[in-house]
């Protein structure tokens, strides 16, 4: 019964969250399509067989059964649902063939332009209702790297300080992992070790793990200082307090929590525990419950670094939205430029609509509802870029036909567009069939 509910969960979190992109991507072609006069036949969500619909005017609104997309069907347009009986007849005013090659581009790319702007609204909006917190870069110290962890295994080292990315130093530590960072054609981070100066590359055969399981954080620089006791716990009956600093553990320095934590969580027996507790030095034997657990908590992190929360208007937060949604644009192509060219395994970096599910509920239930908007937004884009490929049956494929007609002044015969069209439905049937056999053998 559980597995059913964490999968219609998981359901409905995507189809939330692809329902709100489709209907921008489409109410983008739809709009200036009514713009410049277009009829538009049909604004379905999701594909036939329908499910619902109405007319209003001269449009028919559907909903599909089958939720993984929608169209526009715009009157003297040869689209996805291939009709060409329109070809046979007059040109008309108000179909999408009479109009000039520049507004029909308009139309066909205004939802990916829409799909972009989504973004950023939605980006805008975030940073506009809670701000942005910075961890400021000098403030975390050294970093504890854990003994064959992704980290140790591309070089850090425990004792590290971070200070830049690309050759940069930077003032954040947001910066450093930023999409259009990790992406970029040599990403190396800088650190101080020992006081001098260290760049340590990241290979791209990585990228995918470090997507996974992440490479360094703040949390790795927290100090080895208690900030509470749990009531009757082990660390409370051996006397230990909130303030104090763990400083060895069975004789061995600690000086980052995550160390300790190490410690504590491997330990079978009783450990000896040396605290700092102001002046004092002081040693404690700790028996862990059967969990492996002493019932410490780390210190908070915003007590710990220099955090700036930074708070914009509304129009400095669209700026920001717009920057961004440039770098998450940016992250984005680089992938797919590694994934083209063997950089980085397309069998584990492509994934299908079971993976974006996935996705999109884990970041909701890690993040709520910052989680889910992020997450739609990254989607937003991905969307954007996928779109404008130039794969016929594509709003890429279409652009490539209407520049093709701009420069030649001839339009592409239908049996050609037809043929071509039906290739690029192939092409995108087999990559869903790739990406979701991809998505079925990751979940086992």
């Amino acid at each position: 019964m559980e597995w059913i509910l964490s999968l219609l969960s998981t359901l409905a979190i995507f189809a939330a969250a692809l329902l709100i992109l489709v209907f921008i991507h489409e109410f983008g072609h739809f709009i200036t399509a009514k713009f410049f006069g277009m009829r538009v036949e049909r604004f379905s969500l999701g594909f036939p067989p329908t499910v619902f619909g109405i007319q209003f005017g001269e449009t028919e609104y559907a909903l599909g059964a089958t939720p993984l997309g929608g169209y526009v069907k715009i009157s003297g347009m040869i689209d996805e649902n291939m009709d060409t009986d329109h070809l046979e007849e007059e040109v008309k005013p108000w179909e999408f063939r009479s109009k000039p090659v520049w507004q029909r581009i308009v139309v066909i790319t205004a939802g990916v332009i829409f799909n972009l702007i989504l973004a950023v609204a939605i980006y805008g909006g975030i940073t506009y209702s809670i701000g942005e917190p910075e961890v400021k870069l000098d403030s975390l110290g050294s970093v504890y790297i854990p003994e064959g962890s992704l980290a140790d295994q591309v070089g850090f080292e425990t004792g590290d300080k971070l200070v830049g990315v690309n050759g940069e130093e930077v003032p954040f530590f947001s910066d450093l992992m930023a999409p259009d960072k990790m992406t970029s054609s040599n990403w190396t981070l800088q650190v101080n070790r020992s006081g001098a100066p260290v760049s340590i590359a990241i290979p791209d055969t990585l990228l995918n793990e470090v997507g996974k399981e992440g490479l360094v954080s703040p949390l790795n620089a927290l100090p080895s200082k208690i900030s509470r006791v749990q009531k009757d716990s082990p660390a409370e009956v051996a006397g230990l307090q909130g303030g104090d600093e763990i400083a060895s553990i069975n004789g061995q320095p600690i000086h980052h929590w995550l160390e300790a934590v190490q410690w504590i969580s491997s330990s079978e027996d009783s450990l000896d525990i040396t605290i700092k507790r102001g002046t004092k030095t002081m040693a404690f034997t700790v028996q862990t419950d059967k969990n492996n657990k002493l019932g410490i908590y780390s210190p908070n992190p915003d007590s710990v670094f220099q955090v700036e929360h930074f708070q914009y208007g509304m129009f400095e937060s669209i700026g920001k939205g717009a920057q961004r949604t440039k770098a998450t644009l940016t992250g984005i192509i680089q992938g797919f430029k590694k994934m083209f060219t063997g950089q980085i395994s397309v069998r584990e970096s492509l994934g299908g609509p079971v993976a974006i599910a996935n996705i999109t509920k884990e970041a909701t239930e890690s993040g709520g509802w910052i989680g889910f908007w992020n997450i739609t937004a990254f989607l937003s884009v991905t969307l954007a870029i996928m779109n404008i490929l130039p794969i016929p049956a594509l709003d890429g494929g279409h652009l490539m036909f209407l520049i093709y007609e701009g420069i030649t002044r001839r339009k592409p015969s239908p049996k050609v567009r037809m043929a071509l069209q039906q290739i690029g439905f192939i092409i995108l049937l087999g990559i869903i069939i790739f990406a979701t056999f991809n998505d079925i053998i990751r979940q086992f």
